[in-house]
């Protein structure tokens, strides 16, 4: 496994995050905690989760499986970089998160964060929390009230790092200019959608996060399956995954499927696996520390792995970039 540092800190991650959102909710407990393992046996040492991952009547399930691996010791935990999210309400009363009405149970406030902090590390079995997300954007609270409870989850010991995840370019240079103010860190990665298929944020989620020093981390490197060989898989009748949410919304329209028919097609020719390619292509872009990779299968896993020690040539990527084309920095993108 390659390292790299996380933005601008000193923290060496590898440079596939393992992501844990399946846990609990498609990936029963002892199957995580083989895939776990099998991360650590790779060199994966970066772990992604939220405290509202699970199932809708258990939100938090998932952080639990996590802090069940890590109570089994041998360096479980010494040897992760583990990060979670906070923003979304966690009462598990079999509504969705943002259907909660009881008030200060989401978003950022100091009131909010000082609860969610330590239910996380209650279910997790840990001290600290490594890199503590913001999982959404507050419009309503200012950030000099959530630098200020970030600060005192630092002094505590209780996190050591604020990331963002779902922030535009101008929500990281405000966040990023207050701390300053402050005299604070700020934000030191950015958890984005970011995928050939779906590359807006290159017009100024990821100028912004290399400008303040941020690592960026895509979500969805396959765009709900889009980018996993999901036509082939249509075909040969497995592509249930690939029917819903964003994947089957885009095979929906004929352009897509064009686009993605040239992209397997490409691949193809090439002797490679769609998924895997996406994955390397994401570790060849600016500013990128690692995608995060949900497997729900050692299989799943084992690509991901390959993925990483995959090389594309400067022809097979300018050949993927006119399948796919980026929008281009802002403001050229839209107004010159």
């Amino acid at each position: 496994m390659e390292y790299t540092q996380l933005g601008r800190t000193g923290l060496k991650v590898g440079r596939i995050v393992l992501g844990t959102m399946n846990f609990g909710g498609l990936t029963e407990e002892p199957d995580a905690h083989a895939l776990m393992d099998r991360a650590h046996d790779a060199g994966i040492n970066f772990f992604d989760t939220a405290d509202i991952y699970g199932r809708d009547a258990h939100k938090g399930l998932t952080e639990e499986i996590i802090g069940n691996w890590f109570a089994r010791g041998g360096g479980r935990r010494e040897r992760t970089v583990l990060a979670t999210k906070l923003y979304g309400n966690t009462t598990n009363d079999g509504k969705p998160w943002h259907e909660q009405s009881w008030p200060n149970h989401d978003h950022l406030s100091a009131a909010h964060v000082r609860g969610a902090v330590d239910a996380s590390l209650r279910r997790l079995r840990t001290d600290h929390i490594d890199i503590y997300q913001f999982h959404h954007v507050d419009r309503a609270t200012p950030w000099d009230e959530i630098w200020q409870a970030i600060d005192v989850l630092i002094a505590q010991g209780k996190i050591l790092y604020a990331a963002s995840s779902n922030f535009g370019g101008w929500h990281i240079a405000q966040a990023n200019e207050t701390a300053a103010r402050l005299g604070g860190l700020g934000l030191v990665s950015e958890q984005c959608l970011y995928n050939l298929a779906e590359r807006r944020a290159e017009m100024d989620v990821i100028p912004a996060a290399q400008a303040y020093g941020l690592g960026v981390i895509p979500w969805s490197p396959l765009h709900q399956g889009l980018l996993g060989g999901a036509l082939r898989k249509e075909r040969e009748g497995g592509g249930s995954r690939t029917s819903g949410g964003r994947s089957g919304a885009g095979l929906a329209k004929p352009e897509v499927r064009e686009r993605v028919q040239r992209y397997e097609d490409l691949c193809a020719e090439h002797g490679l696996a769609p998924g895997e390619v996406a994955l390397a292509w994401l570790l060849t872009r600016p500013g990128v520390t690692g995608p995060i990779v949900g497997p729900r299968t050692a299989d799943h896993l084992e690509s991901a792995l390959r993925a990483a020690d995959l090389r594309l040539t400067p022809d097979f990527l300018a050949a993927l970039d006119e399948i796919f084309p980026g929008p281009g920095p802002s403001p050229e993108a839209f107004a010159w």
